[in-house]
């Protein structure tokens, strides 16, 4: 009955989300080229034979499914994949980043019309979805259909979960409608069981399977040289209250490490002027990447505040802090950095990513750290010290090692998908 409720009320509410979608494009929120697809209209032709949907919420969630997109991929030539996401965010930085046989959509708003529309148009022979970013009538609508659904790398906090438990009556239907729920970690398992019966198992975070973030060469080349024999500090996708903390770790940091260059990549590009203004009243010589500026042998602060270009900083920071993590926001992922051999340092509040940032200390590839310590590592570690190479080696093992998540996660889908009765 509820689920009816829900229906009927966002059916009614066709011209309430109209406005919404108006607003959010007012607001820089909505690609005006493709607000279309929000309503469910493609803007790309399905292509022949099979379709599996893959649909993460934002970056991290599309950044994560990356993987299983490639090995869904390599395991069926015939396959192709559409991945649909709800940010301009993740749809600029899929769009240079998704292999062959992968194209990407905008995911529409749960209206009954508009998601109907989604779904007679693309016909997907699976769904995937990335983590937990689940709207009723595109699921139940997807059921109906006799769609095999899959949750993959399924997460929630607990006071998610608690949210659920007190719904358990639409709890149940909703997940009863997965042919199979893969839990990031037995945690995770145990609390998926006691809210459906669908099948759940764990296989792993897909996190850890993630491939290493993409380089551009001619960036890199260019960085490389603007800052020559310069030791190179990391915070990587800093948040609102963590930039003072970075900032406090590198005028302590270059008391001892001559010469320290300290980058600084927000997690949203549009606070990069509040930071350079931040660094400036600090008294550090700032300059902003988005100015089209390198930095020169005066800048203390550079503030990456532009978008997909993570990977090239990664490959020239000698350590990196990953950040989130000094905040409740959950800390982001410690293995990007790993890929790319590099001492990874976090904050205590890891919840996001808490077993990966376990089982990286615990191998020895990452430690963590409070604001009030993180200069005094960072110096440690920007010295050709024992320390410093005993975490670069690490720190790649244990990259290198998480590939296997992908892979069952994949062969799991795809059986689930031929023994539900996929055939189109």
């Amino acid at each position: 009955m509820i689920f009816r409720l829900y229906n009927a009320a966002t059916r009614l509410a066709g011209p309430l989300l109209d406005r919404l979608l108006e607003k959010r494009l007012a607001r820089g929120k909505e690609d005006p080229e493709r607000i279309s697809e929000r309503r469910g209209i493609a803007t790309l032709e399905r292509p022949t034979g099979r379709v599996f949907w893959v649909h993460g919420a934002s970056v991290g969630e599309c950044q994560t499914a990356l993987a299983l997109i490639n090995r869904l991929l390599a395991r069926d030539p015939s396959l192709q994949i559409l991945l649909t996401s709800g940010t301009r965010t993740s749809a600029e930085l899929m769009t240079g980043r998704l292999p062959e046989r992968a194209l990407h959509q905008f995911i529409p708003i749960d209206h009954p019309h508009w998601i109907a529309r989604f779904l007679d148009h693309w016909q997907p022979s699976a769904a995937v979805f990335v983590e937990s970013d689940l709207w009723p009538n595109l699921v139940l609508t997807a059921q109906a259909r006799n769609i095999p659904l899959v949750l993959a790398n399924a997460r929630m906090s607990k006071s998610s979960f608690a949210r659920w438990r007190r719904f358990g009556f639409l709890t149940g239907r909703l997940f009863q409608g997965f042919s199979l729920i893969l839990a990031s970690n037995d945690q995770q398992m145990e609390s998926f069981k006691s809210l459906t019966d669908a099948p759940v198992i764990s296989v792993g975070n897909l996190k850890r399977a993630a491939a290493p973030l993409t380089v551009d060469k001619a960036a890199l080349d260019a960085l490389k040289k603007a800052t020559d024999t310069r030791p190179v500090f990391l915070a990587a996708s800093t948040h609102d209250g963590e930039d003072l903390a970075v900032l406090d770790a590198h005028r302590r940091a270059a008391g001892t490490v001559t010469d320290l260059l300290t980058i600084i990549v927000p997690r949203h590009p549009n606070r990069g002027s509040d930071i350079a203004a931040l660094a400036a009243t600090e008294g550090f010589q700032t300059m902003c990447r988005s100015s089209g500026s390198l930095p020169n042998e005066t800048t203390d602060i550079y503030v990456a505040d532009t978008l997909g270009e993570m990977g090239s900083f990664f490959k020239l920071a000698d350590t990196v802090f990953v950040a989130g993590s000094l905040i409740p926001v959950g800390g982001h992922n410690p293995l990007e950095p790993a890929y790319f051999g590099k001492p990874v340092l976090f904050g205590p509040l890891m919840a996001n990513n808490a077993d990966i940032a376990a089982d990286m200390i615990a191998a020895g590839a990452a430690e963590e750290v409070e604001a009030s310590g993180l200069g005094d590592r960072v110096a440690v570690l920007m010295g050709d010290s024992p320390e410093r190479s005993r975490m670069t080696s690490a720190a790649l093992a244990f990259a290198q090692g998480q590939g296997r998540i992908a892979d069952d996660m994949a062969e799991r889908i795809l059986a689930t998908a031929s023994r539900t009765g996929e055939t189109r």
